[in-house]
């Protein structure tokens, strides 16, 4: 069927005037990395540090080395209230929030029959709670430009499940949920929602693997290494894009082929 050219809006001639994205848990690891892309993508970068500013402060060095301007931005997720400020002010001080990368989280390995219930709580409030919470702020300066990116940091082990990590999974799982579910409801709107599932990486929150476990998982990985943070963070670069304008509510594994 024959269509009027100049009657297709497919929003990749939309004039978006703000290229503001703010990444939370930013300061350093795979968080700096994708910081670091979507500068050198030409996007202004808020960096979302909770207890770190030395460090967020560096990766706002490392944005001005990629010749784009960033700020740092004090910001519990867990805390709407934080959450609430940190928008405020990004907004405030270089315009609407139209990217956003649920990058903030924490993994706390154990089995599930002796999980403590505080710890439960706090990883459920941080990688799923905060994703939930930033979402809705971010999506105030999206629905105002009428455009908009969210990547959610899920994990391989929302696929395929891991031993020991019960609760983390299962809060990787629900931002599966979250990003299917949200992609339905902001596509009309030219809002964009997708997940990234990462399979190992050497960050923080693997540092306590011994080198037993960290061989094993290497082991189940086809090419038989860990992730570098810029390999992640250029899957991340394309989904903020304006070439990854039909992709929406998809679920991506950069994990080596881990689950394959």
């Amino acid at each position: 069927m024959g269509c009027d050219g100049d009657a297709l809006d497919d929003g990749r001639d939309r004039d978006v005037t703000a290229k503001v994205a703010v990444v939370t848990g930013g300061s350093r690891g795979i968080g700096r990395a994708c910081a670091v892309a979507l500068a050198e993508a030409g996007w202004t970068v808020a960096i979302g540090y909770r207890s770190s500013e030395k460090d967020a402060k560096e990766t706002v060095e490392a944005l001005s080395a990629a010749g784009t301007q960033g700020l740092a931005v004090a910001l519990d997720v867990t805390d709407g209230a934080s959450v609430h400020e940190a928008f405020r002010r990004v907004t405030d001080e270089v315009g609407n929030v139209t990217g956003l990368v649920n990058n903030a989280g924490m993994s706390r390995d154990g089995l599930l029959i002796k999980y403590p219930l505080d710890v439960y709580e706090q990883t459920m409030a941080t990688n799923l709670r905060g994703s939930f919470l930033c979402s809705q702020a971010a999506l105030r300066g999206m629905l105002r430009e009428k455009w908009g990116r969210i990547v959610n940091m899920s994990s391989a082990v929302a696929i395929h499940g891991n031993a020991g990590q019960t609760v983390y999974a299962a809060t990787k799982s629900g931002l599966v949920g979250l990003t299917k579910s949200l992609a339905r409801e902001m596509a009309s709107k030219g809002v964009t929602v997708n997940a990234l599932c990462p399979g190992l990486l050497d960050t923080d929150m693997t540092s306590h693997l011994t080198d037993e476990m960290r061989a094993y998982y290497i082991d189940q990985t086809p090419l038989h290494r860990a992730a570098r943070f810029e390999e992640v963070a250029a899957v991340v670069r394309f989904l903020m894009s304006e070439d990854a304008s039909y992709v929406n509510g998809t679920v991506i594994p950069v994990d080596g082929g881990l689950t394959a």
